[in-house]
């Protein structure tokens, strides 16, 4: 599992998707999400600008991060 590190949540999960190199666009990042291909926690997620927030783990297509502030 990766770390993805970020200065401040909570943030979008298609913005995690696309920082965290999960995918090649935001587009890309809300197409598979909504398609419902991508789990947050351990549950499937449709929503792409669900909320998430420090801890969470989010999986697709066998690569996982996890979401840790950035230290300032």
């Amino acid at each position: 599992m990766r770390i993805v590190k970020v200065s401040a949540v909570p943030i979008e999960l298609f913005k995690v998707m696309k920082f965290g190199n999960m995918a090649d666009s935001g587009g890309e990042a809300k197409s598979v999400i909504s398609d419902g291909l991508v789990m947050v926690n351990g549950e499937v997620e449709t929503r792409k600008r669900k909320k998430i927030h420090s801890g969470d783990i989010i999986a697709y297509e066998g690569d996982s991060v996890r979401v840790e502030i950035a230290a300032e």
